[in-house]
């Protein structure tokens, strides 16, 4: 994306050294928090512009439009900035009702229980069938 295109509104955002912001997605209609990611100016203008959330895989070190490949997209019901300007809570209507490549509704599926970290929400599709390759 040409730098002439972009929006006054990203420049409003604190991003950090990397270029990126903390991004959470929640359950609009629950309140649950599904997952975490990172976006960097392009990930959260092209959210903003598709209505779907975009976010920027560090690990491959590219553009990520959730449900790529999956199916699993995010509908952006609301768009927040916190106070300090460097954390973006995306309200969201998740598609399918999985968010975690591991196949269940949110990432965060482990609880500290008695010492040891236990999963706690079982798999609702197995990942194997979700992702090809």
């Amino acid at each position: 994306m040409s730098n002439s295109a972009r929006p006054a509104w990203l420049d409003d955002v604190a991003w950090n050294e990397q270029g990126l912001i903390p991004a959470i997605a929640q359950d609009a209609a629950t309140g649950e928090v599904l997952m975490f990611a990172w976006m960097n100016r392009d990930a959260l203008q092209l959210t903003v512009a598709r209505g779907e959330a975009v976010y920027w895989s560090r690990s491959r070190g590219k553009l990520w439009h959730k449900g790529e490949e999956s199916g699993h997209t995010q509908k952006v019901i609301d768009l927040r900035l916190d106070c300090d300007r460097d954390t973006l809570l995306i309200k969201i209507e998740q598609t399918g009702g999985i968010a975690c490549h591991t196949g269940r509704r949110s990432c965060f599926y482990r609880q500290l229980n008695g010492g040891q970290w236990r999963e706690v929400d079982a798999v609702l599709k197995d990942p194997q069938t979700i992702y090809r390759g």
